[in-house]
Parts: structure tokens; C-alpha cells; sequence
């Protein structure tokens, strides 16, 4: 350093410690901001001696292999002017993108729709969409974080490398987070769990390393209480999988975890196409399936069926939706993926807070409902729609359990469960498969905290040696115990009958579990139905009449005192209900279930 001459513009850059040269900067080259002037090798690590402005490289004092020692000069350096030409030296022994990331970045594409055209021109032809396509329609742009992109599947044993890591990309389960309908909710992180089995690989086959990607995912649902969406289509479980020393595969936790998942989180599945065993198993633990026109879903496909001696099936015979929206293992028909998808994310929205902006329904919607003849059926859905902000009703199993009408609505913006009798089928009468219905829908709105609106409009329970045939008894029983168990708030409002066991499980069990009884100016109350009661209660009166004309007039006029007696309004007078309202005035009543602040009407 002592015998070292600098020029006046000159200075020397020193060893920060005692390190081997690796490799420096020529004699003439410019040298960028932030760029390596040397790299210095000790104790196994490389350091960098950066410059912090550009400069000249005037002088190199070592040489590749020499050792230095901390603070012997290495290299002396000047300022650079613009108009200084020569080399330009960027960081050394690195490109512009190093092959450690042009690697990774390569890896990556491998499984993007763009380097798979053959497979997603297939998936096109069939107007399907991919796993990747339906995602990236769900979700908030930009926000899907992948887990395990790079996972393929277990078969090296029979496949090279390359073969499963262009053919088998993320094992057939593309998943991760992100958020839906993160811009409508303040306050609110609108987070999910999304999970696509990919039908271009494998046939969207559950593997064993898909299963353990499933399995983290829900993990992570359980652990963060996310939402999960599922888009299950696929045949179930894959035999193909040889790198694993299972005999049976039956220790898989897949199912038990998404079992424990019920309840806990909202579950969605949306499905298209084929969706057969360990994938419809899923499908099922959901607690609503949107499906389109095209989709078969079966705990077995046909090669099960086949191997089980039960005969041999097309795909398309096993599980089709007119069959599955009848049964309510199908409870929303979308018109096509896109629909699907734009359903799930309404669906979604109901159990992600309430909206800033509504619009509330005519008046005279409610008040026109329920027609004067208290004998002529009507459709329970403009009684719903008289009650619930404008297009704000998203219906739950429209083709099964149909004396039943489930529904997810707004008031004023905010989240509610609906329950309605339809008057169209069965009177209103509640059956079985109405009953189990309804017991789902009301243990669906108790986990995730929707308070529930009842509309009461039946003569009772249907009974009679058909109805009994379908378990009836421990069904209508379950539903009481459905209705005892809630935590939610409940109101019930009266339309029009409101008669027997039928009654009371439309109020939770009895008129004092609700937190309001109300009833419109149409309502009428009983033990059981007024005709009925009459029959039984004054048969002998009846019997003694001999001229039918004059027994039917005895009949009617019994039959109107009883109804003077049971209307609304006699009820009212004995608080044996809260109130007897102008239909119009319901919302009011709704409103009182929840009313959180920051709603505001448009």
C-alpha cells in the first residue's frame, strides 16, 4: 500500500478478509453499479467485491488462485465518464438469467396450459374447460399461489423422468390459495382453498402423491377456516402409481380429512364431465354440488361395475344429472362451466359478509302473493321474492324434496337462510325426502353462522302407508332434532297454513323457539288441517245428515267456524304468535334476526 502511486481520480479496492482469488475483473473493463469487481473464495462461500458506482477497472494487482490477505489491495478502479468506451463487465460468472431459474422457469411451463396444446385442444373439443381455465375464472386475478406445481407422478419405476414430467405435470391436481370476491366485502380476506384434479392427466386420477397434495390442502383449509372449492371430475383412484411400498392404499387420510373439514368450512364442488369413486366421495362431503347438464357422478365407474358383476355400463349411463338433481346429490344445474364457476363464486359471497348495496322488492310483491282463495296453490318463489332484495335468491335442490323450497338470500344486503313450504307439491305437505332436505339446509346455516327465515304455508306432515314406506318417522324426528340444535336465530312467518307437527317444524319445534312468530293477514293456525278436523271431530253430526247438499253445507259452515277460530288474527289476540302483519312490513321483522352497520339502501 505504502509503494502503491494512485492518480488523483484513482483508489484501490482492498480484500475484506483473507480469501482465495477466484476470479477479477480485466484490466480496462467497465464496471456497473452494484456489479463484482472480484470474487474471493473462503471457508467453502464466494464473496463478492461490488463497486457502488460505476467505474474503470485501471489496475489488477492479483491473479485467479492467488491468496490475499484482508486488506491487500485487489484491484484499483476510477470513476467512469459516459464517453468512456471499452468492455462492459457485468457480474462475473453469471448470465442475465441464470440457469438455476431458467430451470425452474422451464420446469413450470411444462405444466401450463401453453406447452400441453395437444392435450387442451382435446379438452376444447369437448367444450370443456382446463383445470388451469376454470381457476383462473374462480378466483381474483393474480392472487392463486400454487402448492406442489412441480409433483409428478409416482412412477419411475415404469417411466422415465421426462415422460412423467411432461405427461403427469402436478401430479392431475392443480391447488392452492387465493381469494374470490375479495373487492365486495370490507373487512374481509375472501381467502380459499382451490383444488382441480386435471382430466388431461391421468384422467384425473386420485395418485399417491396427489393424495398427499389433497391432504396438505386441506390441512391448510382446516387451519387458515377457508372455504374450499373443489372441481372433482375425474375416475376416481389410480392403480398405476408403483413407486409406493402400499399394498392397499387403505391408510390414505384424504377422505377422514375432508370429512373433518364438514361443518367447519364452506365446502363447493363443482363439477363437469366424469366424477367416479374417490372423487365423487369428495364431491358428496360437500355441502353444494354444481354440476353442468353433462356430468355423471358414481361411486364406481364402469370398470367397477364391470369387475363387481353388476354389468357393463357407458360412463354416460352411470349417474347422469337428470337422475342426481332428482335425488339432491346435484343441488344447483349451471348451464356450462362458466356458469358453474360464476355460481360457486355467489355462492361464496353469501357466507363472506354482507353487501354495501341492494335493492329492495315492490311492496306489493309480498302483499299479491298469497291469493285470496285460501284453497288455490301458489308459488312459494313470489312469496320469496316479495321478502328478499332484488335478484339476491340463489335456490338450493329446486328438483328434489320438493315440497320443500331451500334457498340463500339477501335483506338489505345482508346473508340469510331461507326455508319455504311449496304449496305446488304435495299442498305443502312436508314428506321425507322434504324432511331430510331441510335438515341439511338447517345444519348448513347453523355451522356458518346464517340466521334463517321460515316461510310457513303447510297442512302438516304427509302421512299415509306410501309416506311410511320412506322412513318417514325418523326422518320428520331428525328434523326436530335439526331444529332443537340450532344456534342460529330463526323467524318464522306465516303465510298461509301453519298446522300440526309440520307447523311446528318450520318454527324449530314449537312457536315459542323461534325468535319471532309473525303471520301475514292470510295466516291460519291448528292442531291439524280445518277440513280434517272437522271430519274427525264432528263425524257423528255429519253422519246424521242424510242429503248430501245440506251434509256439505253443515260441513262448510263447520268447517268456517273452526277457521274463525284459528285465523291469524284469534291467535294474535291470545299471543299465541308475536304479531299479525302487513306483508310488506316483513323485512322489518328479518332485519331484527341481524343488522350489522354499514348497509346502506340504493
Amino acid at each position: 500500500m505504502k509503494d502503491l502511486e494512485l492518480a488523483p481520480d484513482e483508489t484501490v479496492q482492498l480484500a475484506p478478509m483473507t480469501a482465495v482469488v477466484v476470479e477479477v475483473a480485466p484490466e480496462g473493463s467497465v464496471v456497473r453499479a452494484g456489479a463484482d469487481l472480484a470474487v474471493l473464495e473462503a471457508m467453502k462461500m464466494r464473496h463478492a467485491l461490488t463497486t457502488a458506482a460505476d467505474v474503470v477497472v485501471r489496475r489488477v494487482l492479483v491473479a485467479a488462485g492467488d491468496t490475499v490477505a484482508e486488506d491487500e489491495p485487489v484491484v484499483v478502479v476510477s470513476p467512469s465518464a459516459v464517453t468512456v468506451s471499452g468492455p462492459v463487465h457485468q457480474r462475473i460468472g453469471e448470465q442475465a438469467i441464470r440457469h438455476d431459474l431458467a430451470e425452474v422457469r422451464r420446469r413450470h411451463a411444462v405444466g401450463l396450459d401453453a406447452a400441453r396444446e395437444s392435450a387442451i385442444a382435446k379438452r376444447h373439443a369437448l367444450r370443456r374447460r382446463s383445470a388451469r381455465e376454470n381457476i383462473a375464472d374462480l378466483v381474483d386475478p393474480g392472487s392463486f399461489i400454487e402448492y406442489g406445481a412441480l409433483t409428478i407422478a409416482a412412477q419411475r419405476g415404469r417411466r422415465s423422468e421426462r415422460d412423467l414430467i411432461e405427461n403427469t405435470p402436478a401430479d392431475g391436481l392443480v391447488a392452492g390459495l387465493a381469494t374470490v370476491n375479495a373487492g365486495l366485502f370490507l373487512g374481509t380476506t375472501c381467502e380459499v382453498v382451490v383444488m382441480s384434479y386435471d382430466y388431461t392427466v391421468l384422467a384425473g386420477t386420485q395418485g399417491m402423491r396427489n393424495h398427499f397434495k389433497t391432504d396438505r390442502m386441506l390441512t391448510l383449509a382446516a387451519r387458515r377456516k377457508a372455504p374450499l372449492v373443489l372441481f372433482p371430475e375425474g375416475g376416481g383412484g389410480r392403480p398405476g402409481d408403483v413407486d409406493s411400498p402400499s399394498i392397499s392404499g387403505l391408510d390414505v387420510t384424504t377422505f377422514h380429512a375432508m370429512g373433518r373439514l364438514s361443518g367447519r368450512v364452506p365446502l363447493i364442488a363443482i363439477v363437469s364431465g366424469r366424477c367416479f369413486a374417490g372423487n365423487a366421495a369428495l364431491l358428496g362431503m360437500c355441502d353444494v354440488v354444481i354440476a353442468t347438464p353433462d356430468a355423471n357422478i358414481g361411486m364406481g365407474g364402469p370398470a367397477m361395475i364391470e369387475g363387481g358383476g353388476l354389468g357393463s355400463f357407458r360412463p354416460e349411463e352411470i349417474g347422469p344429472v337428470a337422475v342426481q338433481r332428482r335425488n339432491g346429490v346435484v343441488h344447483v344445474v349451471a348451464r356450462d362451466e362458466a356458469d358453474a364457476v360464476s355460481l360457486a363464486r355467489r355462492y361464496l359471497s353469501y357466507f363472506q359478509g354482507s353487501l354495501a348495496e341492494w335493492e329492495a322488492p315492490a311492496d306489493d310483491l309480498a302483499r299479491d302473493a298469497v291469493p285470496a282463495d285460501r284453497l288455490r296453490a301458489y308459488d312459494a318463489r313470489a312469496a320469496i321474492a316479495g321478502v328478499a332484495d332484488v335478484e339476491s335468491v340463489m335456490e338450493l335442490r329446486a328438483d328434489s324434496g320438493r315440497s320443500i323450497v331451500t334457498a340463500l338470500i339477501r335483506v338489505e344486503g345482508q346473508p340469510f337462510g331461507l326455508i319455504a313450504n311449496n304449496t305446488e307439491h304435495l299442498g305443502g305437505a312436508i314428506d321425507a325426502p322434504g324432511a331430510d332436505k331441510l335438515t341439511a339446509f338447517l345444519e348448513l346455516c347453523d355451522a356458518f353462522g346464517l340466521p334463517i327465515v321460515s316461510l310457513c304455508d303447510t297442512p302438516g306432515f304427509m302421512v299415509g302407508p306410501d309416506a311410511e314406506a320412506e322412513g318417514s318417522v325418523t326422518k320428520f324426528s331428525r328434523l326436530f332434532i335439526a331444529g332443537a340444535r340450532l344456534t342460529v336465530p330463526l323467524g318464522t312467518i306465516i303465510l298461509r297454513k301453519a298446522y300440526g307437527l309440520g307447523a311446528q317444524a318450520m318454527a324449530g319445534g314449537s312457536f315459542r323457539a323461534p325468535q319471532f312468530v309473525v303471520a301475514w293477514p292470510t295466516g291460519e293456525i291448528g292442531a291439524m288441517g280445518l277440513e280434517g278436523a272437522v271430519r274427525l271431530g264432528f263425524r257423528k253430526e255429519l253422519e246424521a245428515v242424510d242429503d248430501p247438499d245440506e251434509r256439505s253445507q253443515l260441513f262448510d259452515r263447520y268447517v268456517d267456524l273452526a277457521y274463525q277460530r284459528g285465523k291469524a288474527l284469534t291467535a294474535a289476540t291470545v299471543f299465541e304468535i308475536d304479531d299479525v302483519i302487513d306483508p310488506a312490513e316483513s323485512r322489518r321483522w328479518i332485519l331484527s334476526l341481524r343488522r350489522p352497520p354499514g348497509a346502506r339502501r340504493r
